[in-house]
């Protein structure tokens, strides 16, 4: 009898939930469900509390939604029984956390928190706790404490500690209310399970724990703030388990919703980007992996632990066991061409893109496919979302150089998909620079799915051969992987990730490789690219954050 796995990725608009067969990795259905909310950026859902500069939240109901609605919905498309699906594992964009009160329930869904902004959870993309990032480096710098090496000397507004922080600096009563402080994904997992277990991806990655180590120091956490020493104890107690072990089963209350059977097992939780590595069979080191959408994550395995500035981590075990797992990535990619689209193209191009049976992206996409490498003239920084990697610094904003009156949309909608290659490329240097090898580049996400041309500028930009997932939904098959693992041999799955990724994870038969001519032209553009890079980003002129600094005083003193 064919057994099923179902892999269920919380992404950034929107879950999916993926129902594939376990002996091969076919993907039999999948369904889709955007979130109610959406993502919350500018004011609550009682549509009058008002958000803050570099606010994103996000409604936790809207995950159990995509539960209950995505998973009935893949196995009535394939006609397949719960009785022949053996596990299930989620993903989740990170660092994404809420605060819950001793019942399990986010503070959000408390009538005396639903007015609340920090009450609600935070989307990986919520940087409004940059000022608590920047003292945090600040006295861990001071401290000399030896967590910095393993996160590339900083530690990013988009973690937990930070935004943590944030919710005591500015709603103690909501800290202080707060059982415990998730990530929504290890949330969703207790949601299915009834008993809470943190993942050890997120924690290792986002929270600054260590498998050896543990999490920092009380001295430490003091020195950032008295009412932080017991921060662990009391906000972020439980056991941290390792990523391909079973969180637990189904329970009676989870099955009335999902559809499944109590008693199905269920996988610890993990990351978008981490859980896909395995899914285009990848389980060993050298291969670096582009998880491409609205911001791009890139992972790897390694087998020493080096210092690289400005990645996001390095952790044992925290993608595939027995390997360091490191990670860096871009906060703006697919995010800045909907801005470009939303906010910057004429209404000529729309009816024209219309009257050619195109949408918008592929009608510019195909325009800037026209313009030879280093014809616009132009030169952008990849900032627009701030800067995840190699300089840690949500504070710094997008820069578009060389503009005329004579530039088109489609010369900016191309100097834009050439600044994201430029910055993949400073990674890929930063960590070869300092002992990390990569030699072969793969891609995976809507983006390296749908869009050849974005792809060929990587492979010219890089000067590398790039391979593509065969699943378009990659990070959802990686979670379905892990819970046939979760499950087990016995019960039709796996005993571990590695036989899984053999059978079940592949990429497909067309290869992107650079093309002589453009690599040339772009290594000149890249030259360009990197002096904007350290001048802009490492210093030297400050007028991005100037900027940033007179506009937030300015919305303060009007909105405050």
């Amino acid at each position: 009898m064919t057994k099923y796995t179902i892999g269920v990725d919380f992404g950034t608009q929107s879950g999916r939930a993926l129902l594939v067969e376990v002996s091969t990795g076919r993907e039999v259905a999948t369904a889709v469900k955007e979130y109610t909310h959406g993502v919350m950026d500018e004011v609550l859902p009682d549509g009058v509390t008002r958000l803050g500069d570099d606010w994103a939240l996000q409604h936790p109901a809207d995950y159990l939604e995509v539960l209950g609605m995505t998973i009935p919905e893949v196995l009535k498309k394939a006609k397949v029984s719960p009785d022949d699906v053996i596990g299930m594992g989620i993903d989740f964009t990170a660092c994404t956390i809420l605060p819950i009160d001793q019942n399990g329930t986010p503070l959000c869904m408390v009538a005396q928190f639903e007015a609340h902004p920090h009450a609600y959870v935070k989307l990986w993309k919520h940087h409004a706790a940059q000022e608590e990032a920047n003292r945090l480096n600040e006295v861990a710098e001071k401290l000399r404490e030896p967590f910095l090496h393993r996160y590339g000397g900083k530690i990013s507004s988009e973690w937990l500690i930070p935004k943590v922080w944030q919710i005591l600096n500015e709603a103690p009563e909501v800290y202080d209310a707060a059982d415990q402080i998730l990530e929504a994904t290890d949330w969703v997992v207790s949601e299915l399970t009834g008993s809470i277990k943190r993942n050890s991806c997120t924690a290792g990655y986002k929270a600054i724990w260590n498998k050896l180590d543990g999490y920092p120091s009380k001295e430490f956490f003091k020195a950032l703030d008295p009412k932080l020493e017991n921060l662990v104890e009391d906000k972020l107690n439980g056991l941290i388990y390792s990523i391909g072990t079973k969180a637990g089963e189904i329970t009676e209350k989870a099955a009335r919703f999902t559809g499944l059977h109590p008693g199905t097992a269920v996988a610890i939780a993990n990351v978008d980007a981490h859980v896909s590595l395995p899914a285009v069979g990848i389980t060993e080191p050298g291969k670096l992996l582009m998880i491409m959408g609205t911001s791009t994550c890139h992972v790897l395995l390694g087998e020493k632990e080096e210092m690289v500035p400005g990645m996001c981590g390095v952790v044992e075990d925290g993608i595939i066991p027995g390997f360091l797992g490191y990670e860096a990535g871009q906060s703006c990619v697919g995010d800045h061409f909907e801005w470009f689209i939303e906010n910057c193209v004429p209404e000529t191009y729309y009816q024209e893109a219309k009257s050619n049976g195109m949408e918008i992206h592929q009608f510019l996409t195909n325009k800037a496919n026209q313009l030879k490498v280093g014809e616009s003239g132009l030169l952008a920084l990849d900032w627009w979302n701030g800067n995840r990697s190699t300089l840690v610094d949500a504070d710094l904003t997008g820069l578009l150089v060389g503009t005329s009156l004579l530039t088109k949309p489609e010369e900016i909608y191309r100097a834009l998909i050439e600044a994201t290659a430029y910055g993949t490329r400073k990674i890929v240097e930063e960590f070869r620079q300092r002992g990390v090898p990569i030699h072969e580049i793969y891609a995976c996400g809507g983006i390296a799915e749908k869009n050849a041309f974005m792809m060929q500028v990587y492979a010219d930009v890089l000067n590398m051969e790039i391979r593509i997932s065969a699943s378009s939904q990659t990070p959802a098959l990686g979670s379905a992987m892990f819970g046939a693992v979760a499950a087990g041999k016995d019960r039709g799955g796996y005993d571990n990730i590695n036989d899984a990724a053999q059978q079940m994870g592949s990429v497909k038969e067309h290869i992107y490789r650079p093309i002589e001519e453009n690599v040339k032209v772009f290594d000149l553009l890249y030259q360009e690219y990197s002096k904007l890079y350290d001048y802009f980003g490492r210093g030297e002129n400050n007028v991005m954050k100037t900027l940033k600094k007179i506009k937030k005083e300015t919305w303060e003193a009007h909105y405050a």
